[in-house]
């Protein structure tokens, strides 16, 4: 059963999933951003953890395009053709410290302790 999932969601075995990620490509390079880029960091605390372990720099950029892509959507714009063409919006920056930060708060949760980022100084 879940061989058949992955092959539902494979772009490279399922043609709906090849269109989606085609059209989803173009929609974020019209603007400037990376897949990762989508994910909230108030919405998930693992998230905003492995944000804030990143280094300065990543997250300066993932901000910076951010504000731009706000920037044009409340302009109506797009990014010019030149531009578009240079970025890269499966390119992850964030899934391999995401996936670590995860192994740790269910290793936490395992051993029965808290997450560090949810423990108050009493």
């Amino acid at each position: 059963m879940a061989s058949f999932l992955q092959s539902l969601v494979d772009p490279r075995k399922n043609w709906l999933a090849k269109q989606h990620m085609k059209t989803l490509s173009s929609r974020l390079r019209r603007y400037g951003l990376r897949y990762d880029d989508l994910y909230d960091p108030y919405y998930e605390l693992d998230i905003k953890e492995a944000l804030n372990r990143l280094p300065r720099e990543i997250v300066d950029a993932r901000n910076q395009r951010l504000k731009r892509a706000m920037d044009l959507s409340m302009k109506h714009e797009y990014l010019p053709e030149d531009l578009q063409a240079m970025q890269t919006p499966f390119r992850s920056y964030l899934q391999e410290m995401l996936t670590l930060v995860k192994k740790e708060r269910a290793e936490r949760e395992a051993l029965g302790a808290l997450p560090l980022y949810q423990r108050t100084i009493p």
